[in-house]
């Protein structure tokens, strides 16, 4: 039984909003109430043209989305197909593969976003540790960000995206031992990041180690049936 109170309420606009990437302001609802069913979460837009949903697709977790224009206006863009929302609009994606994004057209815009993996229980997304690390990040709160996104290890311990980050946090908290450790893991797994690295600014500290330049040279090994991609 949770020791949390057996309700709560907040107004989304009091939530600390965390960038993402591109000019993307994520409202981590589902950690802000600890949210362990489903996965929510609001993107809120100061300006037109700004981001309110990232270019991506679930292909990798299979989630079903549903997205809600709660204020302002957006244009989304659905498997190429471009789809006017105002306020009150919902979108919903019932097919994880198909690419998705979403742009303000008009200051102050806020898209709520709820989604899941139908018939299985809720895990949370490999996303939302690195995204959390983000503010840590760019505050030079390294050592921090190391550990926001390695504790999305015990969730994903397969998840080559999530190594990667922490490799990048790690590499810029000077910690080289395990930086290389966990990109080296995040290598076998998904044969992407070898292209990443080799101009990724945040693993610059790496680039005067042997053991880097054997890591960008290493064949990929084929990901296991059943590993997190």
């Amino acid at each position: 039984m949770s020791d949390r109170a057996p309700f709560e309420h907040v107004q989304l606009s009091a939530v600390p909003t965390i960038p993402g990437p591109g000019t993307l302001s994520w409202i981590p609802v589902r950690r802000h109430f600890g949210i362990r069913a489903f996965g929510i979460n609001a993107y809120r837009a100061g300006e037109a043209g700004q981001d309110v949903v990232e270019d991506h697709t679930e292909g990798s977790n299979g989630h079903e989305e549903l997205y809600v224009v709660l204020a302002g206006h957006a244009t989304f863009l659905v498997g190429g197909e471009e789809i006017d929302a105002p306020a009150g609009t919902a979108v919903f994606i019932r097919d994880p593969a198909v690419r998705r994004a979403a742009k303000a057209t008009e200051p102050d815009t806020m898209v709520l976003a709820v989604g899941g993996k139908p018939g299985e229980p809720y895990e949370v997304s490999a996303w939302e540790f690195w995204f959390a690390a983000e503010s840590h990040r760019r505050a030079k709160e390294y050592d921090k960000a190391v550990e926001v996104v390695a504790a999305g290890l015990a969730h994903h311990p397969n998840h080559a995206a999530l190594l990667y980050n922490l490799a990048c946090n790690e590499a810029l908290a000077g910690r080289t031992e395990e930086a290389l450790e966990h990109l080296g893991r995040a290598i076998e797994l998904d044969a992407a990041c070898i292209e990443n690295a080799r101009s990724d600014p945040d693993l610059e500290r790496l680039r005067s180690e042997p053991l880097f330049a054997r890591l960008l040279s290493r064949a990929p090994k084929p990901r296991a049936e059943g590993e997190n991609a």
